[in-house]
């Protein structure tokens, strides 16, 4: 199907007011994005271009740049995370089980829920046998989990036009590539209908610092800007009022370098202090809103 078949058009004005629990008015999603970036492939992003503009492969630098994400940068978010309580989604190439197992030990043990993220960090359209790679990464993490796999993000937000039917068949209940909504929507699938989930194109640090180069305090302005402004929409009278989702995604190799940790650290510690705001991990999300009664 192509995506306007899989999700008809749905005005936000014409949605109905649903509500969060304890009043709340903001649902927010942290993900965090952990990767295997295989040195056989390209890699799927660069720090550093090749020299003379040359394409080089083995690309030792930019694996490097990546791998210090795995080694360091990770272990920064999990403290942040931990010692302010709040529990995000992993999103997670199902091979960063058995190639990371200390980083995906300490996820799971600390309560993060797991969204398959493909096996390796390969775009899916390069996949030969999509149904194969997903059954793989969902039946992977959760035997390490022991929790079904309920939220699916495509590497690079990647998909086919038949992706959302292998999603749906391996028992996914939400996609996050999906960008199009504050609130979750219905997708139809070959094998009855899944929900999109309010991931972010823009609130995440892959665009923000390495695409439109900016420095890492946009992170936390934008972010922060969003909010407000979900926040003050949900509490209106108008038509756009009720309960709101943000989502926004980091990397450890990105924002969880030395010189731009303490922006996610003033970002969490910001949301929090929003009492509007409630923390919440995809499947929670997708809980809420099945039991909201909204039919979109």
């Amino acid at each position: 199907m192509r995506p306007e078949q899989r999700l008809p058009h749905t005005a936000a004005v014409d949605r109905p007011r649903i509500h969060l629990p304890d009043g709340k008015r903001l649902a927010v999603w942290p993900v965090v994005n952990v990767e295997n970036w295989r040195i056989e492939n390209p890699m799927p992003r660069q720090v550093l271009v090749a020299p003379t503009g040359a394409a080089l492969q083995p690309d030792i630098a930019n694996w490097a740049w990546h791998e210090y994400g795995m080694r360091v940068g990770f272990w920064r978010f999990l403290e942040a995370f931990e010692r302010r309580g709040i529990r995000p989604t992993l999103s997670i190439n199902g091979s960063v089980v058995p190639d990371y197992p200390r980083l995906a030990a300490a996820a799971r043990d600390a309560g993060w829920e797991f969204m398959g993220h493909g096996w390796h960090q390969v775009p899916t359209h390069r996949i030969e046998d999509q149904p194969g790679m997903i059954r793989q990464t969902v039946e992977t993490l959760a035997a390490f989990t022991g929790e079904p796999v309920v939220g699916w993000l495509g590497p690079g937000l990647t998909e086919t036009l038949e992706t959302a039917d292998h999603l749906a068949a391996a028992g996914i209940g939400y996609i996050a590539d999906w960008v199009v909504d504050d609130l979750p929507a219905r997708l139809k699938t070959s094998s009855g209908p899944v929900l999109t989930m309010p991931y972010s194109v823009e609130l995440n640090d892959i665009p923000t610092i390495m695409i439109q180069h900016h420095p890492a305090r946009e992170f936390l302005d934008r972010t922060m800007a969003q909010a407000d402004r979900l926040i003050a929409e949900a509490a209106s009278a108008g038509p756009l009022g009720g309960a709101k989702v943000m989502g926004f995604a980091i990397h450890p190799y990105i924002m969880g370098v030395p010189h731009r940790m303490a922006v996610i650290e003033a970002l969490l510690d910001a949301l929090m202090a929003r009492p509007e705001v409630v923390f919440m991990q995809g499947r929670a999300i997708r809980d809420w809103y099945l039991a909201s009664g909204d039919p979109t």
